[in-house]
């Protein structure tokens, strides 16, 4: 009788099962949770660990309300333990307001705007009072925004294209830097236009917003490559790295200026737009360059 074959085979490794808290981390990380997100994670194994069940030390903790805390545990224990139950949730209305312009009002506001194409919204609403009083003004404004009734639809075309761009790239604000009082810690950057002997010329300036420092130099042109050249200027002339800018939206400061500021190592900030206290000093040596001296 033959002796039956023997099988060689590896012995499977035992499954270490993760303990419940570490599986939730887990699954914060594959849902790409957001910082905040990742916080109220750690509330609930907190709650959960060393405080032992208890909302109030669990709350002094990490510095929160019991009110939000409970609300938020609330919410993971009725989702049966779904870590993404603890992410943001949509804040948009349940029940969406409806499009409210009949089919009436939108042919008289269209065959309005074809008759008058350059005014706004106010003036058609003027006109059309005595005979459509139905009709009020955020009618007309939402039946041109539907159908781009504008009077320049290529320059409308190019705005929306410049909107969505800003939008996909955004801007960082002045407002979120800290502003610190040491040299070269930021500087403020503008351009004056003159006139002189019928020749237009273009002054770039800059202040320290610390020592008040103040440089200004006089291009034929406002390009970035002059801005660029100002910038390297105005580093030679401090004799030490500057580590912030603060500049408004000048077409100027594009392109080859953003080049040298990378190629610097600054940081660039901009000024909000139609809000001149975010650059005080740099306005102030401008009006005294400007009317003292020019």
């Amino acid at each position: 009788m033959r002796k039956p074959a023997s099988f060689y085979f590896f012995r499977r490794k035992p499954i270490v099962q993760k303990d419940r808290y570490e599986a939730w981390r887990e699954v914060a990380g594959l849902l790409d949770f957001k910082i905040h997100e990742r916080l109220r994670v750690e509330w609930m194994v907190f709650y959960y660990t060393v405080g032992k069940e208890n909302a109030t030390l669990t709350s002094q903790h990490f510095g929160i309300s019991r009110k939000t805390f409970h609300k938020w545990l609330k919410r993971f224990k009725d989702s049966k333990y779904n870590v993404q139950s603890l992410a943001d949730q949509s804040k948009a209305p349940r029940h969406k307001g409806n499009w409210e312009v009949t089919l009436i009002q939108e042919e008289r506001i269209r065959r309005l705007r074809n008759r008058y194409p350059y005014y706004g919204k106010k003036k058609p609403k003027a006109l059309c009072e005595k005979e459509y009083p139905e009709i009020p003004t955020w009618k007309i404004e939402r039946v041109i925004r539907r159908y781009k009734l504008y009077r320049d639809k290529k320059k409308e075309g190019k705005i929306a294209r410049k909107r969505a761009r800003a939008r996909q790239k955004p801007k960082k604000r002045i407002t979120q830097l800290v502003k610190e009082g040491s040299l070269c810690s930021l500087f403020q950057l503008d351009t004056i236009v003159i006139y002189w002997n019928n020749a237009k010329r273009y002054i770039l300036t800059a202040v320290d917003h610390a020592t008040k420092l103040g440089y200004a130099r006089m291009y034929k042109n406002k390009s970035s490559r002059s801005a660029a050249n100002f910038l390297y200027r105005l580093r030679y002339l401090v004799g030490q790295p500057i580590e912030n800018l603060q500049t408004d939206n000048g077409s100027e400061l594009a392109w080859e200026f953003e080049r040298a500021t990378a190629k610097l190592g600054i940081q660039s900030y901009f000024s909000r737009v139609k809000t001149p206290n975010d650059n005080p000093e740099i306005e102030r040596f401008n009006e005294t360059l400007e009317y003292e001296w020019l």
